[in-house]
């Protein structure tokens, strides 16, 4: 068993009856007495949650070197949550309180990327990663581990996991060979109760099967990802027979039931409320994943009837999930009488001066590395009309992809083949300025932590390919105007997820329904031959059958980098020393209705 394991499994932590006492909002005692029967024994405790944090800290963008605003006004960041987390704690009394996560932690802002590749925590005598500072500050019970954890390899997760006063859970998570837990599956604790009875909680961590193909490259012949539920009800059970009065999970996992890799997995990527639905014996779920707010929903286990509470807080530390349980002492042991959830907004909290002070070096050398000048840019270039428009920042992505495949390939059986590329509008508020670029800016590109690979698909396979990337606008008959806000993300479709291929002439019909949308579809001024060859410069997201895009994942793969796309296309900036949006900036594919231009 890893020393991580050993360190955390069944691990349990008594709180003193002097403390609970203190709390009289969070144990009391029942009022009713009636006909000679003995009082109830009452206890009221709090679990906190966050999920999604993606390396945020502090409310800060690191990407426009401003404090962190969007449309809804939200705040993000740890000082914050922390600040939520003292409140809570004071009103409820420090025992009667557990704070949890359910995962995506180290991965997202240029903080995280920081200390997992320019100063490495996994390096001799490493720095400690921000985020295990401040959850151990924080005071953090335990976290499930989301598939973001994975993108940086596993000896910087390993290190992470080290770094962390709590465990990083994952029942679902197996070593590849000996299919036992490679991480813990569970923690428990004993909360010590006015009346004598500890009161005792179990977290089960469950993380994402997609793991197994988005970081195919990290995790491929070294832990496997089985299904949420299976691995529930195997799970729970056993908590159950341990003794364990109430049972939360933590899940990295949506609710909606669906999966965005298809049936490449054959397990479901949004299964909390399957969970909560079919394994019996849970009574809440922390949710992550997914990036929504659900104050509070309740789905009824179909084999005992009880309703299980689920919630999830919203993402990068915008709000803290508030599981409020209380339980009577009947026939012997403790029954859950009632759960309900909430969440706390973090714009109504101050950021946490403790946790400022703890991190404020690392930020201030963050901010010094993300300002570094790395060149200089012909024309301003801005995403804001990307999602609906051929943007030549879109294109600047594809241009540097399909260069950085074309010089790998040359002297291969691949080198005449033309090459290809696909990239998404990752941001719809990046920008590069025209005069001096920063890395912060090129970054903004490319939030993500993919990899680029080079894949051969045909002309006909490119066609299915760009129909699928289509289903993105909503259908919209001719006549009238269009209103671009109301165009695309068709079917809750993310920005992330619709690619423009570079390389190629086509034109979108939104009047179509789809499937049938790409028409005069063309290369080298001719239309594509369905039997013809090209490459195309990927991402390992999509290759590896993130989005459930058609033909790329079962391609031929003739290339591979392990470099982020991130760091090439800063890279490329450097070496050129200027960006001449000249030079890719074209307009080679439009929307359409009835053949007519929409813009």
């Amino acid at each position: 068993m890893p020393l991580n394991r050993r360190k955390f499994l069944g691990r349990t932590a008594a709180t003193s009856a002097g403390a609970a006492l203190a709390s009289a909002a969070a144990a009391v005692p029942a009022e009713a007495r009636g006909h000679g029967r003995r009082p109830r024994r009452r206890y009221a405790f709090t679990v906190m949650g966050t999920t999604d944090l993606h390396g945020n800290v502090f409310n800060w963008d690191y990407f426009t070197d401003a404090e962190f605003d969007d449309a809804a006004h939200n705040d993000v960041g740890l000082a914050k949550i922390s600040t939520l987390v003292d409140q809570v704690r004071a009103e409820k009394g420090r025992r009667n309180t557990l704070l949890i996560d359910a995962g995506d932690t180290i991965q997202g802002t240029q903080l995280s990327y920081y200390y997992a590749r320019v100063d490495p925590i996994t390096g001799e005598g490493g720095p400690v990663h921000p985020m295990a500072q401040a959850m151990n500050a924080i005071g953090y019970d335990a976290a499930a581990l989301g598939n973001h954890e994975f993108n940086y390899g596993i000896p910087v997760l390993r290190k992470f996991e080290e770094q962390c006063d709590f465990p990083l859970l994952g029942a679902n998570a197996l070593d590849a060979k000996t299919l036992r837990p490679a991480f813990p599956p569970y923690w428990m604790t004993r909360l010590r109760t006015p009346c004598g009875r500890d009161v005792k909680v179990a977290v089960l961590g469950l993380t994402n099967p997609g793991i197994a193909i988005w970081d195919k490259v990290n995790v491929q012949g070294k832990m496997t990802f089985p299904g949420l539920e299976e691995q529930a009800a195997k799970w729970v059970p056993r908590l159950r027979s341990m003794g364990a009065d109430v049972v939360i999970v933590s899940a990295h996992s949506g609710t909606s039931g669906t999966s965005s890799y298809g049936d490449q997995v054959p397990y479901v990527e949004n299964a909390a409320a399957l969970v909560a639905e079919k394994v019996a014996g849970i009574d809440a779920i922390l949710v992550g994943h997914a990036h929504v707010e659900i104050p509070e929903s309740r789905v009824v286990n179909k084999e005992t009837g009880r309703e299980v509470v689920l919630s999830e807080p919203l993402k990068w530390g915008q709000r803290l999930t508030l599981f409020d349980f209380e339980l009577e002492w009947e026939r012997g042991r403790w029954q859950v009488a009632s759960v309900s959830a909430k969440v706390l907004n973090s714009n109504t909290a101050g950021e946490d001066p403790r946790i400022v002070r703890l991190l404020d070096a690392e930020h201030k050398k963050v901010v010094g590395y993300v300002n570094q000048v790395i060149g200089t840019c012909s024309a301003a270039m801005t995403a804001t009309e990307a999602p609906y428009k051929d943007a030549p920042i879109v294109d600047f992505i594809n241009h540097v992809q399909a260069e950085t495949v074309k010089a790998a390939l040359a002297g291969t059986e691949y080198a005449d083949l033309p090459v290809l590329s696909q990239a998404s509008c990752f941001s719809r508020t990046a920008a590069i300025p025209a005069g001096e670029v920063t890395i912060r800016q090129v970054a903004g590109l490319y939030p993500f932590e993919n990899t680029l690979e080079a894949r051969v698909l045909t002309g006909a396979q490119l066609k299915d390919y760009l129909e699928f990337s289509a289903r993105y606008y909503v259908q919209t008959p001719a006549g009238g105007d269009v209103d671009p806000a109301k165009l695309t993300n068709a079917s809750d479709i993310p920005d992330y997820n619709y690619d423009a291929v570079g390389g190629l002439t086509y034109e979108i019909d939104i009047a179509k329904a789809p499937g049938s949308r790409i028409a005069k579809l063309g290369f080298d001024g001719k239309p594509v031959d369905e039997e013809a060859r090209f490459v195309l410069a990927v991402n390992n997201y999509r290759a590896s059958g993130g989005g459930n895009f058609p033909h790329v994942a079962a391609a031929k793969q003739v290339w591979a980098n392990s470099e982020e796309i991130r760091n090439t296309i800063i890279a490329w900036v450097q070496a050129k020393g200027t960006i001449d949006v000249s030079r890719f900036g074209s307009v080679d594919w439009k929307l359409t209705r009835d053949g007519v231009p929409v813009f």
